[in-house]
């Protein structure tokens, strides 16, 4: 027997020590080791009757995914202890293969929010198909928290039939997370659902709370629009540049440019001399991207910015424009 099997033997003597703290520190030291063989160890340790042991066993798989892991975990998230739920919580979100889903999924309808969080959460970048109609129907749960995993869920399936029910939550939705949360998942919208898309988006980029204006003016620049509603869009972003909040025309200045609004050239060259040096930054490169040689003398302007990152976009836009004509 080597030193290493002499270690761990002792290791998982240690795992059935009377004493908490003894089994606590054997699990930390086992953590060390590597070898997926080890897991079913952490996994019975999910089952220590002690919090402080548990906690370190749901963090220690972390490193061991296996549905029998998953398994084990799902059940703490309803533990008494808070330490223990975190943990298992945030072991279960950097899952990797999509194969744990199938242990998750029947746990979305579970009668503890936090329970639903964790799961959706968890699902959320498996991106695993059966994971749609469960997020589905999240999307009417009462808790705003389990909402907002729902949408996440459904943003990166990218599915088009869940965009009416995204579209609803912009305008309808109470919690102005949620809203934002749905406002950023609707970008993948195809031209054929661009429209209806539109108009929950032009809704956004005018609601109460800066951050889903914020995240409205940010998705109507990824949009694929016909050109009545490539208008309507910059339109919107035009007057967003008059924001209250400078991190929504920030969002606004960056939008003109990647939908290349002719119309935004003379609101974007009124930016370039904003007290904000990032707003002045982004105008400049929306020059860039508009191509109007109209612009040249007010880059030639920027480029003698205080700042060094507006001079540096300054520079950049007026190549690109040169390049084009």
């Amino acid at each position: 027997m080597t030193f290493e099997d002499t270690e761990l033997a002792a290791l998982r003597q240690r795992l059935q020590h009377p004493d908490a703290t003894v089994r606590r520190i054997a699990v930390l030291e086992l953590a060390d080791y590597e070898g997926d063989e080890h897991a079913s160890l952490f996994i019975a340790a999910l089952r220590d009757s002690d919090a402080a042991v548990r906690t370190e066993a749901a963090r220690a798989l972390e490193a061991f995914e296996s549905p029998e892991g998953v398994a084990g975990l799902v059940p703490l998230l309803s533990d008494e202890d808070e330490d223990v739920r975190e943990a298992a919580a945030q072991t279960l979100s950097e899952l990797k293969h999509p194969s744990s889903a199938a242990v998750l999924l029947p746990h979305t309808a579970h009668p503890d929010a936090f329970v639903r969080v964790a799961v959706l959460r968890a699902v959320r970048e498996l991106r695993a198909p059966g994971s749609f109609a469960p997020a589905l129907s999240a999307l009417g749960d009462s808790q705003a928290a389990v909402r907002r995993e729902a949408v996440a869920v459904l943003g990166y399936l990218k599915q088009q039939d869940a965009l009416p029910a995204l579209t609803r939550l912009i305008s309808q939705d109470n919690d102005a997370d949620v809203r934002r949360a749905a406002v950023g998942a609707v970008g993948y919208a195809s031209s054929t659902d661009a429209l209806p898309v539109l108009a929950a988006l032009l809704a956004g980029v005018r609601d109460a709370a800066w951050q889903v204006r914020e995240e409205a003016a940010t998705t109507l620049g990824k949009l694929a629009l016909p050109p009545p509603g490539a208008q309507q869009a910059g339109d919107a972003l035009i007057a967003a540049l008059e924001d209250a909040y400078w991190q929504v025309r920030l969002r606004a200045a960056r939008s003109l440019g990647r939908l290349r609004h002719a119309a935004a050239r003379d609101p974007l060259i009124q930016t370039l001399t904003h007290a904000i040096s990032n707003l002045r930054k982004e105008a400049a490169l929306s020059l860039g991207e508009l191509g109007d040689a109209a612009a040249i003398p007010a880059l030639n302007g920027a480029a003698e910015d205080t700042d060094p990152e507006v001079r540096k976009a300054a520079r950049l836009a007026l190549t690109q424009i040169q390049q084009g004509t």
